[in-house]
């Protein structure tokens, strides 16, 4: 596995990544999180964790561009008004084949772009951290960053002139170790890795700082998160969250 660098005193060029986060639509996105939030919240913090997700991305140093890869007209409206190139999931055939869409749109403008395949459940995200774990990926032709829990990816990355073969979807760590794409260790950015699932992924989340649309929710989430028992309408505040910092 390769550790987290920064680029040094050698003045080498930082990597300008095109990020691709692909989103389902909100009415099926974020199925795990019903028993915490309820089929009437569970959209909206889907869509909340997309938009802290894309502006902490924007907000990346080395990060050029975002395209999400959606056909849900709402969450498309409102992450093209973050900045974002919304990119219609045309195929329809699920994370991977949206993913190889995505990118394929980025390189049809851009043919040597870097290409960075983020997912769109980061509500902790933090611009910082990501741009050290796309400096350390810069490093390699493929390379990808395993989720909190070791089992999963959050972010696999092609730089110029490599095929992004994203295989993301349950056990993917294992997956992208055997396509040859080179590991990232990120002890210094738990936020690329703290993607959200689950009512215990969620008050991980918390405990690290949300960015403010997740916060909006998140009072009325915390309790049901914390039983894990979650009603059809809304449970009763746990705590304020920790909203992360504009651009920290």
């Amino acid at each position: 596995m390769a550790p987290m660098r920064r680029d040094g005193a050698d003045g080498e060029a930082e990597t300008a990544w095109s990020l691709v986060v692909p989103l389902k639509p909100l009415v099926r996105a974020k199925s795990r999180l019903s028993g915490a939030a309820g089929d009437k919240f569970r959209p909206r913090l889907a869509l909340a964790f997309a938009l802290d997700t894309v502006t902490a991305a924007l907000a990346c140093r080395n990060v050029r561009d975002v395209a999400v890869v959606t056909d849900d007209r709402l969450a498309g409206e409102r992450l093209a008004a973050l900045g974002a190139r919304i990119v219609p999931d045309t195929p329809g055939r699920g994370l991977n084949a949206a993913l190889s869409h995505g990118a394929g749109a980025v390189r049809a403008r851009r043919p040597g772009a870097a290409l960075a395949a983020l997912n769109a459940d980061l509500p902790a995200l933090r611009p910082a951290e990501l741009e050290l774990v796309l400096h350390s990926a810069s490093l390699f032709p493929r390379a990808f960053l395993a989720d909190a829990a070791d089992i999963g990816t959050t972010l696999l990355t092609a730089t110029s002139g490599t095929e992004l073969e994203p295989a993301f979807g349950g056990a993917s760590r294992a997956r992208h170790l055997a396509s040859g794409a080179r590991e990232i260790t990120a002890p210094g950015a738990p936020s690329v890795r703290r993607d959200v699932d689950t009512a215990e992924d969620l008050l991980a989340a918390l405990a690290l700082g949300v960015g403010p649309h997740t916060a909006r929710w998140a009072p009325r989430l915390a309790g049901g998160a914390a039983t894990g028992h979650g009603a059809p309408g809304e449970p009763e505040p746990l705590r304020p969250p920790q909203v992360r910092a504009s651009g920290a």
